[in-house]
C-alpha cells in the first residue's frame, strides 16, 4: 500500500463554504489587465492508473508510460512559451510538472496543497471491480452521485471551494505579469476547475479526463476594469504525439 498523502494547508471549512458563491466566469477576472492563458493538464498515467485502481490521496508515483505522456505535452506547450507552473504536490502531479517545466524553460513550479486530488474514501486502494463487489448498495448510488455518495470521501463543497482557491491563486499571478500558465492536478479537481467556471455545484455529468489531457481556459480582457470574455478553446485534448493509455479512473 502506498503512503497516503496529508495536505499540509488544509482550508477552514468555513471559507469553502462561503466561496460556493463565486464563479470563475468573466466578472472574476475583470480585475486583470491583460489576456490570459490557462492550460490545465491532468497527470500523466500513475502507477495506480496502471492498475486501475481509486487513488484519491494514495501517493502513487508516475509510471514510465505518464513520463513520456508528460513529455508530449511539455514538447506541445513549447509553442506558447508559458510563464509560469503551479502544480499539485502529490507525486504524480509533481513528477508531471517537473517535466513539463523543464521542456518549457521554467525554472520554478508553485507546489500548492488545493489542487491536492479528491479524498476517494474507502473506495481508495481498490478497483472499480472490487467496490462494486464489496459495496453493492454504495456502488449503486455511487452512479447517481459520484464521490457524494462514498463515506470519507471529499464531498462536492469542499472541491467546488478549492477549485475557487486555485483560481484566485491564478488570477493573483495574471495581477502579477502572468500571462501564460501551466496548471498541473489531478482528475477529480480538473472537473471542480471546469465545473466553478460555469457556476456547476454538481459532480455528475463528468467531463472526458484523461491522463496529461490538456484543457485550455482563454481570458479576453475586452475594456478595462469590466467583465472579460472568457472560453474553454481545449477540453481534454491530446497532443499529436502523445501516447494514449486507457481511460483512468480517480
Amino acid at each position: 500500500m502506498y503512503a497516503r498523502y496529508e495536505p499540509k494547508n488544509v482550508p477552514d471549512p468555513r471559507l469553502l463554504e462561503a466561496l460556493q458563491r463565486e464563479q470563475a466566469d468573466g466578472p472574476f477576472f475583470s480585475s486583470l489587465g491583460h489576456d490570459m492563458s490557462v492550460f490545465i493538464l491532468r497527470h500523466g498515467q500513475s502507477e495506480g492508473n496502471a492498475r486501475n485502481t481509486y487513488q484519491g490521496r494514495l501517493d502513487f508515483p508516475l509510471s514510465a508510460h505518464g513520463e513520456e505522456q508528460a513529455r508530449a505535452a511539455g514538447e506541445w506547450l513549447c509553442q506558447f512559451s508559458p510563464d509560469y507552473v503551479i502544480a499539485s504536490p502529490m507525486q504524480r502531479a509533481r513528477r508531471s510538472a517537473e517535466i513539463v517545466a523543464d521542456l518549457v524553460h521554467i525554472d520554478h513550479i508553485e507546489f500548492n496543497d488545493v489542487l491536492i486530488e479528491v479524498d476517494t474514501g474507502i473506495f481508495s486502494g481498490i478497483d472499480p471491480d472490487t467496490a462494486a463487489r464489496r459495496y453493492p448498495e454504495l456502488w449503486d448510488e455511487f452512479y447517481i452521485k459520484s464521490w457524494d455518495a462514498i463515506p470519507a470521501a471529499e464531498p462536492s463543497q469542499s472541491m467546488y471551494g478549492r477549485a475557487i482557491l486555485a483560481w484566485k491563486r491564478i488570477l493573483e499571478l495574471g495581477l502579477q505579469g502572468a500571462s501564460r500558465i501551466v496548471c498541473m492536478t489531478h482528475g477529480g479537481l480538473v472537473q471542480w476547475l471546469m465545473k466553478s467556471s460555469l457556476g456547476v455545484h454538481r459532480w455528475l455529468p463528468l467531463l472526458p479526463m484523461s491522463n496529461c489531457g490538456i484543457s485550455q481556459y482563454e481570458i479576453e480582457m475586452v475594456k478595462k476594469n469590466n467583465p472579460a470574455f472568457v472560453q474553454w478553446t481545449k477540453i481534454n485534448f491530446h497532443p499529436p504525439l502523445a501516447p494514449e493509455g486507457p481511460a483512468p479512473v480517480f
